[in-house]
C-alpha cells in the first residue's frame, strides 16, 4: 500500500504541475514558503479525532476512511486526499499536519481546521435559543490558535509578518455548518437566510484579524451545492418533483447557498479595497463542485451514483445520519473513484481532486506573486 501511495504521490504531483502550466502562461507557481488552513471538514487533516471528549459525527479515525490514498484512517473526512493535499502538492510543499498534533513538524505551514466547526461562536446560536449538540472550535478560535502558534515560532510580530509575506492562508469553507446547525433545529431556509449577514460578517472579521497578523495572500473558499449532498437529500426530502433539478438535487437549498455565495463574494470585494496592499481571492467552490457534477460521465464518476455516498447504510442516497461511515453498520462501495460524495456529507477523493485543478488554476492565476 505504501508504494501504491507514493506513486500516486508522483502521478499527484505530475498532473497538478502539468495542468497548472496550462492556466496562464503569465501565472507562475509562486514562491510560498508555507501554507496556513482554517476550516471544517472539508480541509481537516486530523484535528477533530485529536480532540477528546465529543463523540464523533463521522468515524474518520477508523477505516474506510484514508483507504484510498493512506491505507488508513488520518481524520481527514475522505477516502484520500483533501483538496488542501491538492494545493500543497501544487505549491511544491508537504501536506499540512493538524495543529493538534504536537510532535508533527510545521515548517511549512499548519492545518487549524477542524470537522464541524462553525463561523459563529456558539454565543451566536444559544442568544437565538438554536441548538448546536457538538460544538468544535470555531472560526475565532483556530485564529487563536494561528496567534498561538506563531507566538511559538517567531521572536517578535516584525518577523513573524515577514514569514508570512511568502505564505498562503486558506479560509473555507465556513458557513455550512452555521445553517446545517439551523436547518437542524428546524429552521426554514428563508430563517436560516437571516443568519446570513452574520455568517460573512463572522468570516470578513476573521480575514481582517489574520490581516493584522501581516498576512498578504487569502483565499476564501464559497459553500458547496446542499442541494446535491445525500445527507441533505435524506433529511429533506418532498414530495414535489418540481423542488429538484435535472440532476435529483434540490433546488431551493442550492439557492441558499448561491445566496450566501454571493453575499460573501461582494463583501470581500468592498474588504478588499480596504487592504490595496493584500490579495484577497474568492474562489467558487459551488461552481467547481457542479462542473465535476455535470461532468461526471466523462470523468469516470457513474451518473446513477452521482447522488449516493460510497460509504453508508442503504436507503435511496447510501445515507443515515444515526449510522454514518466508520461505524460498524456501513459498509463501503467496492470503487471510491466511480462515486462523488463519500460519506453523504464529504467528497471522495476522485472528486476533491477535479474539483481542485479547476480552483487552484483560478488561484495561482489571481494571487499575485509580486511580492
Amino acid at each position: 500500500m505504501a508504494s501504491i501511495a507514493l506513486a500516486f504521490l508522483f502521478l499527484s504531483t505530475a498532473f497538478s504541475l502539468s495542468f497548472f502550466s496550462n492556466a496562464k502562461e503569465t501565472a507562475p507557481i509562486c514562491p510560498f514558503n508555507s501554507i496556513y488552513q482554517l476550516g471544517d471538514s472539508l480541509a481537516d487533516t486530523g484535528n477533530r479525532i485529536l480532540i477528546p471528549g465529543i463523540p464523533p459525527t463521522f468515524h474518520a479515525g477508523h477505516l474506510p476512511y484514508g483507504e484510498t490514498y493512506f491505507g488508513k484512517p488520518t481524520g481527514r473526512f475522505s477516502d484520500g486526499l483533501l483538496m488542501i493535499d491538492y494545493i500543497a502538492i501544487a505549491l511544491k510543499l508537504p501536506l499540512l499536519n493538524p495543529y493538534l498534533s504536537k510532535n508533527s513538524s510545521f515548517i511549512h505551514g499548519v492545518n487549524f481546521a477542524v470537522v464541524g466547526s462553525t463561523a459563529l461562536d456558539k454565543s451566536f446560536f444559544d442568544e437565538r435559543n438554536i441548538s448546536i449538540k457538538s460544538f468544535n472550535p470555531p472560526l475565532s478560535a483556530q485564529i487563536e490558535w494561528f496567534k498561538n502558534h506563531l507566538n511559538c515560532t517567531c521572536r517578535s510580530p516584525t518577523l513573524c509578518a515577514k514569514k508570512l509575506r511568502k505564505a498562503l492562508v486558506s479560509i473555507g469553507a465556513f458557513g455550512g455548518n452555521d445553517y446545517f446547525t439551523a436547518f437542524s433545529n428546524r429552521k426554514s431556509i428563508e430563517e436560516a437566510k437571516t443568519l446570513v449577514p452574520f455568517t460573512v460578517n463572522a468570516i470578513v472579521e476573521g480575514i481582517k484579524e489574520i490581516i493584522k497578523l501581516g498576512v498578504k495572500r487569502i483565499v476564501i473558499s464559497g459553500v458547496s451545492p446542499f442541494g446535491c449532498l445525500p445527507s441533505l437529500l435524506t433529511s429533506s426530502p418532498s414530495s414535489d418533483p418540481d423542488a429538484y433539478d435535472e440532476f435529483g438535487c434540490l433546488r431551493d437549498y442550492n439557492k441558499f447557498a448561491s445566496f450566501h455565495n454571493n453575499y460573501l463574494r461582494d463583501t470581500i470585494s468592498l474588504v478588499s479595497r480596504q487592504y490595496s496592499d493584500v490579495v484577497i481571492l474568492y474562489v467558487d467552490y459551488y461552481g467547481a463542485f457542479l462542473s465535476v457534477f455535470r461532468r461526471a460521465y466523462y470523468l469516470g464518476i457513474d451518473r446513477e451514483s452521482l447522488l449516493k455516498a460510497c460509504c453508508g447504510n442503504g436507503g435511496k442516497y447510501n445515507f443515515d445520519g444515526k449510522k454514518t461511515c466508520g461505524s460498524n453498520e456501513t459498509s463501503v462501495c467496492s470503487d471510491p473513484s466511480r462515486f462523488m460524495n463519500w460519506d453523504g456529507v464529504h467528497l471522495t477523493q476522485k472528486a476533491y481532486r477535479h474539483i481542485s485543478e479547476i480552483l487552484i488554476t483560478d488561484i495561482l492565476s489571481n494571487i499575485d506573486c509580486i511580492w
